[in-house]
């Protein structure tokens, strides 16, 4: 079975024709702080300069401690957890209207996995660029998309070298390639390392060095990582058995994915579901079916 989280679609106000938009939280509109899990078909990047409460991306909880700038893949899952006073700058866009969609489209996916980058000294330079897209887009100057494009690609460049201290990630090469290939393999559950890399063409041990180089995170971590994430959204939002569950998240023997669970989370699969996980039982994660398109 899949998980039905309602998925949005890229909406622009007018009098924009673009498959790209900059605002704030309030002018992009309130799906942009949704209090519920949902996933996107489009890129969003958030620059929060203001608020309380929690940011949720693939489950894992992080704390608002503004300033700080984050990236929302297309197809993760994410929500705002009783935030409060939230500020700042949204921009969303399709992966088509990057300059550069392979290089571009490869560092915005390694940086969907760094969240949250704080914000301050050299990187004081992210907010400016924002400023002059956000002038740039509400111009409608001739000749706006490319230079929003232009723009798009420095910041993009720029968070990426931001977030990774020390790295020449001036221009995502192979590594940011396959590693994004490689997340995208593992959103299937039952692949191993081995498998995702005869896919790719590549040796075990070059997948491991560059996933590494590229995420900070070894393929196997990921892989357990996505496997986690997939029970711990099936034991919240279903109530398909632990073997069901088992089978889904990619194991074939019941008994292995509750040790397995167990040794990733610090309880049983049971204890998650009965009350034990936190805050899976909130609310939101029930039936939200039904929910109209939006950012």
């Amino acid at each position: 079975m899949s998980i039905d989280f309602p998925v949005h679609r890229l909406m622009v106000p007018e009098p924009h024709l673009l498959p790209f938009a900059i605002g704030s939280f309030d002018t992009i509109g309130e799906m942009s702080r949704a209090g519920f899990p949902h996933r996107h078909s489009f890129f969003e990047i958030v620059h929060v300069t203001g608020g309380r409460g929690t940011h949720v991306l693939d489950l894992e909880h992080w704390p608002l401690d503004p300033p700080h700038l984050c990236v929302i893949a297309p197809g993760q899952v994410h929500y705002w957890d009783e935030v409060d006073g939230l500020t700042g700058q949204v921009l969303i866009f399709n992966e088509d209207f990057l300059l550069s969609p392979a290089e571009d489209g490869a560092a915005l996916r390694t940086l969907a996995s760094r969240p949250w980058l704080r914000l301050g000294g050299a990187d004081r330079e992210l907010p400016e660029l924002l400023g002059e897209l956000d002038r740039e887009y509400r111009s409608l100057a001739p000749g706006y998309p490319g230079v929003l494009r232009s723009y798009l690609h420095i910041l993009i460049v720029r968070a990426l070298r931001a977030s990774a201290p020390g790295a020449d990630a001036a221009a995502p090469g192979r590594a940011e390639e396959l590693a994004a290939a490689f997340r995208k393999l593992i959103a299937v559950p039952g692949r191993s390392v081995a498998d995702c890399a005869r896919q790719l063409g590549v040796s075990p041990g070059h997948l491991h060095t560059l996933v590494k180089q590229a995420t900070g995170r070894t393929p196997g971590h990921l892989i357990r990582q996505q496997q986690t994430m997939t029970a711990k959204l099936l034991l919240a939002r279903t109530d398909l058995t632990v073997r069901q569950i088992a089978r889904e998240a990619g194991f074939g023997d019941p008994a292995y994915f509750s040790r397995f669970f167990r040794r990733e989370t610090g309880m049983t699969p049971g204890e998650f579901r009965d009350g034990t996980g936190g805050n899976h039982h909130d609310p939101r994660l029930e039936s939200i079916a039904g929910l109209p398109d939006g950012p």
